[in-house]
């Protein structure tokens, strides 16, 4: 089954690998901070629009009057034109309001991460324990389309997909793409660890009492993996986004008005010498949200995948 570190001091003897974990967990500092900045964006992402209507502004509404027309369009005031009307203050020469703007694009943009995530979680487990489990032909097959899958030049892929299918629904496509690149990864994880369970007692048990393939591998195996597969999740994630962000500041991923942070860095690189605050606002959310959920990977991969290597 899976492993987990060994209990820490003042745990009770006796307690379940999974409450071991969430002791060990909760003893890392740096776990609370990421959680508290991961909870924080998901929070901002699932209530953009009611953040964005108490704010005053949606993020597609033009406020001409924060800019000035005479200097290029620039925002008026300090800090690129942070005031109480605009917390966050306001895109040059439009106008509209970043904050607006920068919660919704969280949405967005974590809206396609997590999606694609769910989609590369799913599917590669779901190879990965028939690779590993039925074995002979089925784990040839998977496995060699796993190595063709992860040789291919996937950005390039993604970024003439994104190109020539102008007409399909953006974020639709941009899930469904990324999230065809990435289950290799996780299916070897699990491949190798359901290797590792499938002759164990236990199952061997299961398998002579009469249990069908089915039941052996949703009751035994899937619970030994999900050790490393819930560590491997949070690992691409943060991946998922940066792939999301590239995509969109090389102008093939969401489009305008629709806001993403990819988008807004690309849109303020042309005025980082006159408002730096466009373009240091969302890159602080999009470092901020893929630091936090990299510390937590790394975290939770120590702690229920010590055979990593890094615990």
């Amino acid at each position: 089954m899976t492993t987990i570190t060994p209990p820490a001091a003042g745990v009770p003897s006796g307690s379940g690998p999974w409450r071991l974990a969430r002791t060990e967990l909760g003893r890392r500092a740096s776990v609370r901070i990421s959680l508290l900045v991961v909870a924080l964006f998901l929070l901002m992402a699932a209530g953009a629009p009611l953040l964005s209507s108490l704010a005053g502004w949606t993020p597609e509404e033009f406020d001409k009057s924060a800019v000035d027309p005479y200097l290029g369009g620039q925002p008026l005031g300090p800090l690129g034109g942070i005031s109480a009307d605009h917390w966050l203050g306001v895109e040059p020469v439009t106008g509209r309001d970043l904050f607006a703007r920068v919660v919704h694009g969280a949405q967005v943009s974590l809206l396609i991460a997590l999606t694609a995530t769910a989609i590369v979680v799913v599917a590669g487990t779901a190879a990965g324990i028939a690779a590993g489990y039925f074995g002979g032909r089925t784990d040839t097959v998977l496995s060699r389309l796993m190595d063709l899958t992860m040789s291919f030049p996937s950005l390039i892929f993604m970024i003439a997909m994104m190109s020539v299918a102008k007409d399909v629904n953006r974020i639709v496509l941009m899930t469904a793409v990324i999230g065809l690149f990435g289950w290799p990864g996780i299916a070897r994880v699990v491949r190798g660890q359901t290797l590792s369970l499938k002759h164990r007692e236990y199952v061997d048990a299961a398998r002579v009492s009469g249990s069908g393939p089915w039941r052996i591998l949703t009751r035994d195996i899937l619970p030994g993996v999900l050790g490393p597969v819930i560590a491997y999740t949070t690992l691409i994630i943060p991946g998922m986004i940066a792939t999301e962000a590239a995509l969109s500041y090389l102008g093939v991923g969401v489009r305008p008005p629709t806001p993403s942070w990819g988008q807004m860095i690309a849109e303020s690189v042309a005025f980082y010498d006159t408002d730096p605050m466009y373009f240091v606002i969302p890159s602080t959310c999009l470092f901020l949200t893929v630091l936090a959920f990299t510390l937590l990977g790394d975290a939770l991969r120590d702690v229920l995948d010590p055979r990593s290597g890094r615990a």
